[in-house]
């Protein structure tokens, strides 16, 4: 899933979850074929969860978890069994392990449209200088509003453009070559290295943790 807000865009690869405070209006997209569960939780159990988007791991522990809550109509918590169960629950999403899926979304003008640029064709292998130069303004200045705004710098950003893009490529069933290609790496190893270094794990042992590729 490609999850959207106004501030940040989040991938979603399978056996991950994202936590969506309430009140954040957001998009959903889907890659290839999804299988999802949505569980909504009062204020008052969340307290101590982020109030921010974060794309979380799903442990199996807490997908079975998730997969019985879900064939409850709705749990009460005046019901036992059922007290225990979303106390668990809660548990387990305070101490799950959030993962680096998300792209911030500049708001300056002129670095929206550098990173609408880069969007575009996230392959393009154009020097930054030029990219920045194209959409009117100096890569020193586009530099300091993507660090302002984003946190990242612009290589970073771009870095994780990419990784964005070969997210939804590879839930989608594209063949490593094809992703590493599109998302700008002149070669396999050098997209698996990147993949490695960011998220601790090859592509492939990535899309396989926890069972099938296609259920989230």
């Amino acid at each position: 899933m490609t999850v959207r807000t106004a501030e940040e865009t989040w991938v979603v690869p399978p056996q991950r979850a994202v936590w969506i405070p309430a009140r954040v209006p957001h998009s959903i997209a889907m890659s290839g074929s999804v299988s999802l569960r949505t569980l909504y939780l009062r204020a008052h159990l969340v307290r101590r969860l982020p109030r921010s988007c974060h794309v979380i791991n799903v442990s199996p522990l807490l997908r079975e978890l998730i997969l019985y809550a879900c064939t409850f109509p709705v749990l009460k918590q005046r019901v036992r069994a059922q007290a225990h169960l979303i106390n668990l629950i809660v548990d387990q999403l305070e101490i799950v392990q959030s993962v680096p899926l998300q792209l911030p979304s500049p708001s300056d003008p002129r670095a929206v449209r550098v990173a609408e640029a880069l969007s575009r064709d996230p392959s393009d292998s154009r020097p930054l200088a030029q990219v920045c130069s194209s959409a009117g303004a100096s890569k020193r200045t586009i530099e300091r509003l993507f660090r302002s705004e984003s946190h990242m710098t612009l290589g970073e950003w771009r870095q994780q453009l990419r990784l964005v893009h070969c997210m939804q490529l590879l839930a989608a069933g594209e063949k490593i070559t094809h992703v590493a290609l599109e998302a700008g790496y002149s070669t396999p190893s050098a997209f698996i290295a990147m993949f490695k270094k960011v998220l601790g794990t090859t592509p492939g042992r990535y899309f396989d943790q926890n069972g099938s590729r296609r259920s989230r």
